[in-house]
């Protein structure tokens, strides 16, 4: 759809599709709720800063509806194809899914969640290395690492939302 179309859509319409892109009630709301937009660049900014507001437990909400990476999400919804094509990087090379489920396994150990990353455009390989470096991070600035991937995906998402 493209902008004309999302600000004239009904908030019913439009709130599945959002809720796609980051699954949080309260930037679905403040996305609807500041609508019309003149242009992306003015969406995506209010969409840029709503998601930098999220407290813990909204950005908690957020992973629980992304699959682990090398995972390929199920069904047929919107989520799940977008995924599948967000992680189509990681291909079907066995030793780096390997490694990238055994690297998800101690990530989910270490930190109580699971990993998070943009992975639009990067390699398995590129993946693995990522994985691995913010395994030494310390848990202030995974925290912040976790929120800017889950920032980049919505804000990736919602411009398939509303395309020009």
């Amino acid at each position: 759809m493209d902008l004309q179309e999302f600000n004239s859509a009904s908030a019913d319409q439009l709130r599945p599709m959002l809720a796609a892109c980051c699954d949080v009630s309260r930037w679905v709301d403040g996305i609807l709720t500041k609508r019309p937009y003149g242009d992306l660049v003015v969406l995506t900014a209010v969409a840029d800063q709503l998601l930098r507001e999220l407290d813990d437990n909204e950005v908690d909400r957020a992973l629980r509806a992304h699959p682990r990476i090398g995972d390929r999400a199920q069904g047929a919804s919107t989520e799940a194809s977008w995924s599948r094509k967000e992680q189509s990087g990681v291909g079907d090379d066995p030793e780096a899914k390997k490694a990238i489920a055994e690297g998800n396994r101690e990530y989910e150990a270490r930190f109580d969640r699971v990993f998070l990353i943009c992975a639009t455009g990067l390699s398995a390989q590129e993946i693995l290395a990522n994985l691995r470096q913010r395994l030494t991070h310390d848990d202030a600035t995974e925290a912040a690492a976790v929120r800017e991937e889950l920032r980049k995906i919505a804000v990736l998402r919602l411009g398939k939302v509303v395309e020009a």
